[in-house]
């Protein structure tokens, strides 16, 4: 059974569909990117998952429990993260994090001691006793996370998880949910790209409602058009390098970027660079440097979910 099973799931908004009868499971040991330009129903996905938001038809099944005919059960197995982190302004993030642990069933030592946990890994210990609406964006989105992880549940959803927080801080969050990762299921909603890369191990990409890609970080950068796309300096005759890179057949394009510099595209993602080398030390070309490119999955997205005008 996967941790979270969702089927033709579909939301209707009037005439407007938000979600169109999509499909996917997340098993326990992944860590599930979904991304999807603004709109395209990432969070109305989300929020259908946890029982926040009715789906207008399919199911959604989080360790076996339906959403619809056993909301509770869902809730229970779930720790959610949602769009804004919405907190209690005038309570203390310390008193916060005691109300949810006894919304969640927590008393006693073990109330303390997953307090005392989730403080830890999500460094809060310095503003426990401050008022919540004094926060700042990057503090109030980590009290947010503690909270989600309060009760230690198999499943995490986690809507813009790192929005707010600086470079250090965004490291440390991906590090707590690398670590996580291998006895949980997570879900994580996302527009910046280099999180996919960084925590990802899957990603799935939604569009105008419907699913339009589902694959791994390296499945999706391998359909980059600069995926093993070579670059490199050379001393010599830069049209005669640009030339015998252009004859061979394995290349689909040469670009001069700099007076010396070349970037050389490969057809359909093949390995390029010993071609390349040998090209130049065939004619006494001299590479000065020379890099592989990994493609960028920036452009990847633009091409999946742009529609052509």
């Amino acid at each position: 059974m996967s941790m979270i099973e969702i089927e033709n799931l579909t939301r209707r908004f009037g005439a407007f569909v938000a979600v169109d009868h999509i499909s996917f499971s997340v098993e326990r040991g992944e860590v599930l990117g979904f991304l999807g330009p603004n709109g395209a129903g990432k969070s109305t996905t989300m929020k259908m998952i946890t029982g926040f938001l009715a789906p207008t038809s399919g199911t959604v099944r989080v360790e076996g429990h339906d959403v619809q005919r056993d909301p509770i059960g869902v809730k229970e197995c779930i720790g959610y993260l949602p769009e804004g982190a919405p907190l209690w302004a005038d309570m203390s993030a310390g008193r916060f994090l005691e109300f949810i642990a006894g919304v969640r069933g927590l008393s006693g030592a073990a109330r303390i001691d997953r307090i005392r946990d989730v403080v830890a890994k999500t460094q809060l210990g310095s503003i426990l006793a401050q008022p919540i609406d004094t926060l700042s964006k990057g503090f109030k989105r980590r009290v947010g996370l503690a909270q989600a992880l309060l009760h230690d549940p198999d499943v995490l959803i986690l809507d813009e998880p790192t929005d707010g927080l600086d470079p250090n801080q965004k490291h440390e969050v991906r590090q707590l949910i690398a670590e996580m990762s291998e006895e949980k299921a997570i879900v994580i909603s996302t527009h910046i790209l280099e999180e996919v890369e960084a925590v990802c191990s899957r990603a799935i990409i939604i569009a105008n409602g419907k699913i339009v890609a589902d694959a791994t970080p390296a499945e999706l950068l391998a359909r980059s058009d600069q995926h093993n796309a070579v670059s490199l300096q050379v001393e010599g005759d830069i049209d005669r390098a640009r030339q015998l890179l252009q004859d061979l057949p394995a290349v689909s394009s040469v670009e001069v970027r700099h007076r010396n510099q070349l970037f050389v595209r490969p057809k359909g993602g093949a390995q390029i660079l010993n071609d390349v080398g040998m090209a130049m030390r065939g004619h006494d070309i001299t590479i000065d440097e020379i890099h592989i490119a990994r493609g960028h999955l920036d452009q990847v997205f633009r091409s999946i979910t742009t529609v052509p005008q």
